[in-house]
């Protein structure tokens, strides 16, 4: 296992800029770890598997580098089209970072699936890590434990991991370390993005996925990878009094059945009314005005399996 001392966390050469990602079976914690290190809520998040459906770029600025994150849709056997797309994405993002950081939930134990994934990390050219999260949900003793996992499983893969990082998204335990290691084993180079953007996603994605964070809170267990969101409208209230602009958000629920609508609208429109209420203050932040939103569901059969329905939600 790798030792952390003060001297390994200071990288002689000059300013470094690179890529790295974060795999791991669903629910690994890969978009909280990567919200934690940018500082800044690039991908949402939620405990229900598959949240994450695009490929999402968070850019951490610093004096000594730019480190940009690409987070991707956690690695599972795909039942429908959208499942095959997803994963498409993970193989691609592999093929083009500098590191690659392998997941491994202090919570669970290390298995068939961990296996599968670090089996596609030691195939890439990629730099690899092992990161432990969700560290601060166990025991000390249950942590060693499973760094002591993740070295037996690069040894039976055939990773020679760089480093292992038990970190804790939750608590901010180690993510300096983590950045400061990441940041060190990415190439020499200039900045790529501009030193004030955590993001390059467009504004209206980013919306989007606010929504549908809010919507998979509110309908739980019963219909969360059913449904998808379009932003059809971001437009300024004109006539609005000096100091206090509005933005009309009009925006589109997709699931794939009549009575999934029921679902998301609820008892006289209350749950859809609660997606509004949940969603709207991260969209106010995001866009620096008060928010009037404006949601709708609709009704896109089977789109998770149907190709002109994927690309028209924009998969």
């Amino acid at each position: 296992m790798t030792e952390h001392s003060e001297a390994s966390l200071n990288h002689a050469g000059g300013h470094r800029s690179g890529f790295a990602t974060f795999v791991g079976r669903p629910n690994a914690g890969k978009s909280t770890l990567m919200n934690a290190i940018v500082g800044s809520k690039v991908a949402i998040t939620s405990d229900r598997p598959q949240t994450t459906r695009r490929t999402i770029r968070g850019i951490v600025t610093r004096s000594d580098g730019q480190l940009i994150i690409v987070d991707t849709p956690g690695m599972h056997r795909p039942r429908t089209l959208l499942g095959e797309r997803l994963n498409d994405q993970v193989h691609e993002t592999l093929t083009g970072v500098d590191v690659i950081g392998l997941c491994l939930p202090a919570t669970d134990d290390v298995g068939p699936g961990d296996r599968y994934i670090a089996q596609q990390v030691a195939a890439s050219k990629a730099v690899g890590f092992a990161v432990v999260t969700k560290t601060d949900a166990v025991s000390a003793d249950r942590v060693a434990e499973q760094l002591m996992r993740a070295q037996q499983l690069g040894n039976e893969v055939g990773i020679d991991f760089a480093h292992i990082v038990p970190v804790s998204a939750t608590t901010g335990a180690n993510i300096d370390v983590l950045t400061q290691l990441l940041i060190g084993t990415i190439p020499e180079g200039p900045s790529l993005y501009p030193e004030d953007e955590v993001t390059d996603q467009p504004v209206e994605i980013t919306i989007a996925e606010y929504i549908r964070e809010a919507a998979l809170a509110q309908a739980r267990d019963e219909l969360p990878h059913s449904i998808a969101v379009v932003v059809e409208e971001i437009v300024p209230r004109e006539d609005r009094p000096a100091g206090k602009p509005l933005t009309d958000v009009r925006a589109d629920i997709y699931v794939e059945r009549d009575s999934q609508k029921a679902i998301v609208i609820g008892a006289k429109g209350s749950r859809l009314r609660d997606i509004g209420a949940e969603s709207r203050p991260a969209i106010e932040r995001l866009l620096g005005t008060g928010v009037y939103l404006d949601l709708h569901v609709k009704l896109a059969k089977d789109w998770q399996k149907d190709p002109k329905q994927l690309r028209r939600l924009g998969f």
